[in-house]
């Protein structure tokens, strides 16, 4: 027997358990539910989802995915296993119409043929698997499998009961007397066929292309009761025949291979994501394959962008900002500043996007890169007010923090963005380092959005800056580059914040000069 289990995961204890997996609690920060509901939106008949909720925990597994990936590269294997996907989908809705159907041969005529189908899928797809050259583990040892199970003595004889069984209902020819009221079914005794005659009898009096009269009946797949009668004197005149249908339906009702439907379900988990994709790279973007460890967090990646952003700039036809950026040595924490609506919150969230695309073993955005393999991943985005919450929103977000931290290991991975807002400056400084210090003593990964310069000074920070165009510091480049923070960036960011720019003041006193001369008049 040959020991496969997965296509898409190395070791069968990962296969996740619950198929009711919910939805991570950060993915709505990070925009995660908007990326993995487009690359499933056409995969619904394949429950896909509780994949993308699935992340693998060590770096072995992402390898043997990163194996399939590169070996669906290949158009010929690519298209191969399409072609197995549409076979199986047809035999799916021959045994749903099967299930559909009142009357008992038509229903087992519809079983026949999905069987049929099935066998026809297997054996193509093992003949194209052999004759294609396949690096991966997991496509080599299905194909393993294939060859095990395509010899099988079940299998064998299922294709051959199921090739003498079409063969006979196909050879079956029988004649209808219908008379008044009554139908009489007979087996046809090569009677003569005479409407050649007829039409060469009646050809002279043919003048052009005569009106057709003939009245095109909707097509119903199941049977009228008159239909169904006929078929029962039918089976009476081929008893044989009808007999091995009925044993041949009873005796092979569980005919599926278990491990070839699995295969079939989760290699779309590889084409879904290969198919969204190319919708980047037919717009000129990079995808590449990540280093992955558990122990080095050294990490970098270049020409990284957000995922779900691009994908609505693309249908918009915009141009898409690409950042990069890198930790070394003992770096751990990036710190971005700079203006509003700069690009720092997308910096933040392609920084998530890509560590989880990466420990789920996909090809992530950009051209290069090196990520860890968390333990745990956390957000804590800025929130509008719950009324329904009696916290005020200072209370709320120290709450949130508390329980980050309190779960958080030397191996998580948290993503901040913009905390404390709600409170004074010098208190936002002071709890902001309380967290910062104890995300430094954890020893963890961290991107923290901020307008406070204060916290890039601290211990394993970095700083990093949404720029402006120097000539019009109004405009942003959305490119997010390593540099000290700058107190000018900071405040205009607050100033832009809380509308004490100039322009806001000027209009706010004209405003009032005009109220007050309304109120004088």
């Amino acid at each position: 027997m040959v020991d496969f289990h997965s296509i898409l995961f190395k070791r069968i204890e990962d296969y996740p358990k619950d198929e009711a997996l919910q939805e991570p609690a950060f993915f709505s920060d990070l925009n995660l539910d908007q990326i993995i509901e487009s690359i499933t939106i056409s995969k619904q008949e394949y429950n896909l989802k509780h994949f993308f909720y699935t992340p693998l925990k060590d770096v072995d597994s992402i390898k043997y995915r990163h194996e399939v990936t590169k070996d669906l590269e290949n158009k010929t294997l690519f298209e191969n296993i399409k072609s197995f996907a549409q076979k199986i989908h047809a035999m799916r809705e021959h045994l749903e119409q099967a299930r559909k159907l009142y009357y008992k041969y038509q229903k087992e005529r519809w079983f026949l043929d999905a069987v049929e189908i099935y066998c026809d899928a297997v054996t193509c797809l093992v003949h194209n698997l052999s004759s294609l050259s396949l690096n991966s583990r997991g496509f080599k040892g299905f194909l393993g499998y294939l060859i095990y199970y395509t010899n099988s003595d079940r299998f064998v004889q299922l294709v051959e009961e199921t090739k003498k069984l079409e063969a006979d209902l196909s050879a079956i020819k029988y004649c209808l007397t219908i008379r008044d009221n009554s139908v009489k079914v007979q087996k046809y005794r090569s009677e003569i066929d005479y409407s050649a005659e007829v039409e060469k009898t009646f050809q002279k009096f043919k003048e052009g292309v005569a009106k057709d009269y003939k009245v095109n009946f909707p097509e119903q797949r199941d049977m009228n009761h008159i239909e169904a009668k006929i078929l029962d004197l039918v089976a009476l005149l081929y008893p044989d025949i009808f007999l091995n249908l009925d044993n041949y339906c009873h005796k092979n009702a569980d005919y599926l291979d278990d491990t070839i439907c699995r295969f079939d379900r989760e290699i779309q988990f590889y084409i879904a994501y290969l198919e969204h994709i190319e919708i980047f790279k037919r717009a000129k973007l990079n995808f590449c394959y990540p280093r992955i460890s558990k122990k080095n967090k050294e990490i970098y990646n270049y020409d990284g962008f957000d995922l779900a952003l691009a994908y609505k700039l693309i249908t918009e036809k915009s141009s898409i900002v690409r950042n990069d950026f890198y930790l070394k040595e003992k770096e751990r924490i990036i710190i971005v500043s700079g203006p509003n609506q700069g690009g720092k919150t997308t910096f933040a969230r392609t920084f998530g996007q890509l560590h989880y695309l990466a420990s789920l073993g996909c090809p992530v955005p950009g051209k290069k890169a090196q990520l860890y393999l968390y333990d745990h991943l956390f957000t804590h985005f800025e929130r509008e007010e719950d009324i329904k919450n009696l916290r005020g929103k200072l209370e709320d977000d120290l709450l949130r923090i508390y329980d980050i931290l309190n779960h958080a290991t030397t191996h998580s991975l948290i993503i901040m963005n913009e905390i404390f807002t709600s409170t004074t400056l010098e208190d936002a400084v002071f709890l902001s380092k309380k967290v910062m210090e104890k995300i430094i003593q954890l020893d963890l990964l961290c991107v923290c959005v901020t307008f406070l310069d204060e916290l890039s000074l601290l211990e394993k920070t970095v700083s990093m800056v949404s720029t402006v165009v120097p000539e019009n510091p109004t405009v942003r480049t959305f490119k997010v580059v390593r540099k000290p923070a700058d107190g000018l960036a900071y405040a205009v960011s607050i100033a832009e914040k809380y509308q004490l720019t100039f322009d806001f003041l000027k209009e706010r006193l004209n405003n009032h000069e005009s109220t007050s001369h309304v109120q004088r008049s």
